[in-house]
């Protein structure tokens, strides 16, 4: 696996080698050995989850989790091609408000690993996209949160203009210090 720092704090990118024939390939997507060695973290699975979208253009987010319920998260698009966007809301965090995109597919199999206390969201670039999610913590309904995909003070790019966004999505408040 290749690790690659981003700009936000403690984000990365996880490119996992594959070995391929003529059969097709094999590679690991998780090793929790070489997380430790490599950035310090003891990612240990709760929770796994897969999130399938029918059509291009749809945002699944911003969201996190609040509190002891927040999750650090694996973030891998196994069929289609996404826009994966991760702000950084940890007021204490030296990179507060950034944000940072990275496209996820099937071809380039890369993934997003996402500190806890990051808002989280993603834009599919393809019709029939599979995403999944591995996350350290359950998800907890109670402590489910999120912000608007277009909140100004992020100034997200979204690659696809007039988004298909669930009512729950379109409802979310914009970022202020007191919802952080």
């Amino acid at each position: 696996m290749i690790i690659e720092k981003t700009v936000i704090s403690d984000l990365y990118v996880i490119t996992p080698r594959s070995f391929e024939d003529e059969r097709g390939y094999f590679m690991e997507t998780f090793r929790r050995d070489l997380l430790q060695r490599e950035i310090g973290i003891d990612f240990q699975v709760a929770q796994t989850n897969d999130a399938y979208n029918q059509k291009k253009g749809i945002i699944r987010g911003l969201h996190f989790q609040r509190d002891k319920a927040a999750e650090t998260k694996i973030i891998r698009c196994v069929r289609g091609r996404i826009y994966d966007v991760v702000v950084d809301t940890r007021p204490h965090s030296p990179t507060f408000l950034k944000w940072q995109a990275v496209e996820l597919s099937e071809e380039n199999r890369k993934m997003f690993l996402i500190p806890r206390g990051c808002a989280h969201g993603y834009q599919t670039l393809t019709n029939e996209s599979l995403v999944q999610y591995l996350t350290d913590n359950f998800y907890n309904a109670s402590a489910s949160a999120g912000y608007r995909y277009d909140d100004p003070t992020f100034g997200i790019r979204w690659p696809i203009e007039r988004p298909l966004l669930s009512q729950k999505d379109k409802n979310w408040p914009p970022f202020t210090p007191n919802n952080a």
